[in-house]
């Protein structure tokens, strides 16, 4: 569970409350999960599921850290850490350019949601698998998984609902959907 204790600072405590307010689309699952107690002393984590009629299409953890003292390495009072994860066409996971463009998906997320950040870092992995043995009948998959963390400023000026939209959207992003307008969801196929 999160870890906030009753005297966690205030910039902490409107954090967690934009959580605990923000909208998520119908078809994103979130469920609070156990979150890092060493790197930061108040956290909070979610793990989301984006599914439709059928299965999940993605899947992905943000993690919200807060050392009022600040950390030299995030340049900041905050961080937010994340992965998402989802599968994707067997041609795309050869394609070199998917690193990037997977990437790209990130800051633009970021970038259309206002997200004012610093210090973005991360990887992406695309993965290939084939199933030999007792499993030879199941079929191949690809994967790609992207890794990120970012410094949010977060004060009375910039709150953390646009970066929570932005992460949103990014698990929408990498199952290979549109990002959707503001105010917009995506209607379930008959």
């Amino acid at each position: 569970m999160s870890k906030v204790t009753p005297l966690a600072p205030e910039a902490f405590h409107r954090a967690l409350e934009e959580f605990r307010r923000m909208r998520w689309r119908r078809e994103l699952s979130i469920d609070e999960i156990g979150s890092p107690q060493r790197i930061a002393p108040h956290s909070l984590a979610i793990a989301g599921e984006l599914r439709d009629d059928e299965r999940t299409v993605s899947s992905g953890r943000l993690i919200l850290l807060h050392d009022p003292q600040g950390n030299d390495a995030w340049h900041g009072t905050f961080r937010l850490v994340t992965y998402a994860r989802a599968e994707v066409d067997l041609e795309m996971v050869a394609d070199p350019l998917l690193p990037e463009v997977a990437w790209s998906w990130f800051e633009d997320a970021l970038s259309a949601h206002g997200c004012d950040a610093t210090q973005l870092a991360g990887t992406v992995t695309a993965s290939y698998g084939r199933s030999f043995g007792e499993m030879a009948g199941d079929a191949d998959t690809a994967e790609v998984e992207l890794r990120s963390s970012w410094t949010p400023l977060l004060d009375d000026h910039h709150p953390l609902t646009p970066h929570l939209l932005a992460w949103q959207e990014l698990l929408g992003l990498v199952a290979g959907e549109p990002p959707l307008p503001a105010g917009v969801s995506m209607l379930a196929p008959r």
